[in-house]
């Protein structure tokens, strides 16, 4: 009987385990944050029973993230693409294409803004669930590596969110009750809440990297302690935090992982090598188990000649550099040589002249380069990078008047790629020269143009003159550094307002 009784436990277990997996890999038919309490209790009494269960639940959060397009160039959700049509880093070649021209134009509106919300609360929702579960165990052997990246997750992902909306609505539970009718709240509550979760997450991590077992691994895949000190450096900085965000960087730029330094910058002759799968320069990717899709979005062996064709474009191609991006790179003032960022992050084609009446010249572009291979696993979605920690540094030193850090920090990055130091002197054209060498060094990478010019103040000076350029119908004004949520995401909750503007 004994035996019996010990074998119905152990299939109820494997059944609110099954249960809690359809519930995770199911919950983007859902509306954000919408999951009914009896199903949370489920998942909390039956997932995180063993180490397994518990690490699936945070692979499967890593796979979304890594599959759903938020932070590549896939054309579905993908914000850091559309950010860069939004504002000054790339320029839309396709006039009939439907997805890029609202971005392009800054003329989206709540049915034409996309799903990154919900889809950002759906994993949000899901570490929650994760976190509240993990922490009520007693049989983990790896509870703490399970905990801090959940905790890491949330923070990243309420990140996003406040940087693409403004006020957000923030939660640190998965009861339906308390979700359901969350009004939005001021940014600075968000940053509380994800500089929290982001110490929390540093505390329990290691300076290692370890795999779904709980084994060290040289795959960068999962967060570690730095990765959580490279949020949180960025996350001081945002918030204007300049001795935290100092601290946090350097904690990321001088770290040791058994004894040696665990990140590095590449020296200059391998600077095609930055953004490769194995680069010590990588603090955290995502790993897609498709080709890069910035590599589809922007290269996918595109031919050097284009030719025109009748549908009234260069085929596949839709999606240019712009040129004020293009010219922003500068060359070595000494050998008159190009900025090694542009020849080799950056590559042109010729277009063809159209053969339509009125005429369309032929014309070179540039497109990104960062990414470059069609093989699955040869470049993952970086999201951190040391080269950032040091312009992080370099900015919050500035910031507190320490000049020579700053510049010592910045030319690191500028010498790097084959320039000479800066010129700046004065405090406000070191902090200018910081954030003008962040657009040359960190383009179409994780939206950081844009959050740039928000949080820098210089998003409306930058926006109007941009849209004369873009012309097609372009306009801007100053509501619409903030996104607005889709229709469907208002109707569900009653305490939701709308993004002012929209």
């Amino acid at each position: 009987m004994k035996s019996n009784h010990i074998h119905k436990k152990t299939l109820l277990k494997e059944l609110l385990l099954f249960l809690v997996i359809v519930l995770l890999s199911t919950t983007g038919c859902k509306k954000y944050l919408d999951i009914p309490l009896p199903v949370n209790k489920i998942a909390g009494e039956g997932a995180y029973s063993n180490d397994k269960s518990s690490a699936g639940t945070i692979n499967n959060i890593l796979g979304i993230l890594a599959g759903g397009g938020y932070f590549d160039g896939a054309l579905s959700n993908n914000f850091a693409l559309y950010t860069g049509l939004y504002t000054d880093e790339l320029q839309n070649l396709n006039g009939t294409n439907t997805a890029n021209i609202p971005f392009y134009t800054n003329a989206i509106t709540p049915g034409t803004s996309g799903a990154l919300w919900s889809n950002l609360y759906k994993q949000i929702y899901n570490a929650n669930l994760a976190i509240e579960g993990i922490t009520a165990s007693t049989t983990l052997q790896n509870k703490n590596q399970w905990l801090g990246e959940a905790y890491f997750i949330r923070a990243l992902c309420f990140f996003y969110l406040t940087n693409y909306y403004g006020d957000i609505a923030i939660t640190s539970s998965s009861n339906y009750l308390i979700n359901k009718d969350l009004p939005r709240v001021p940014k600075a509550e968000a940053y509380k809440l994800i500089i929290e979760d982001l110490l929390k997450a540093q505390g329990l991590l290691t300076n290692e990297y370890k795999d779904g077992n709980g084994v060290v691994t040289t795959n960068r895949g999962r967060p570690n302690k730095f990765t959580a000190a490279a949020l949180l450096a960025r996350a001081y900085l945002y918030s204007g935090d300049w001795p935290n965000a100092e601290t946090q960087a350097n904690n990321v730029i001088t770290a040791t992982n058994g004894g040696a330094t665990a990140y590095g910058l590449l020296p200059s002759a391998d600077i095609d090598k930055v953004f490769l799968a194995a680069s010590t320069e990588t603090i955290f990717n995502l790993v897609p188990t498709r080709v890069n899709q910035d590599y589809v979005a922007y290269n996918n062996n595109m031919a050097p000649e284009l030719a025109y064709n009748a549908a009234g474009n260069w085929g596949s191609v839709t999606i240019a550099l712009s040129p004020s991006l293009v010219n922003a790179f500068e060359k070595n003032t000494t050998t008159l040589t190009d900025d090694l960022r542009k020849t080799y992050w950056l590559r042109s084609a010729t277009m063809a002249a159209s053969n339509t009446t009125p005429v369309i010249a032929a014309q070179t572009n540039y497109f990104p380069n960062k990414y470059r291979s069609g093989i699955i696993g040869t470049e993952n979605i970086i999201l951190f990078r040391i080269a950032e920690q040091y312009l992080i540094r370099a900015e919050a030193r500035a910031r507190q008047n320490n000049l020579d850090g700053a510049k010592a920090d910045l030319d690191r990055i500028r010498n790097r790629a084959g320039l000479n130091g800066t010129n700046a002197t004065l405090q406000i054209d070191i902090i200018n020269a910081i954030i003008e060498e962040r657009r040359v060094e960190l383009f179409t990478e994780s939206s950081h143009r844009f959050f740039d010019l928000k949080r820098s103040g210089t998003i409306d000076a930058v926006m109007n003159n941009v849209v004369l350029q873009k012309g097609v119908g372009a306009t801007w004004n100053s509501l619409k550094q903030n996104f607005p949520i889709a229709t469907n995401d208002i109707l569900a909750n009653p305490n939701l307002v709308q993004t002012p503007g929209y």
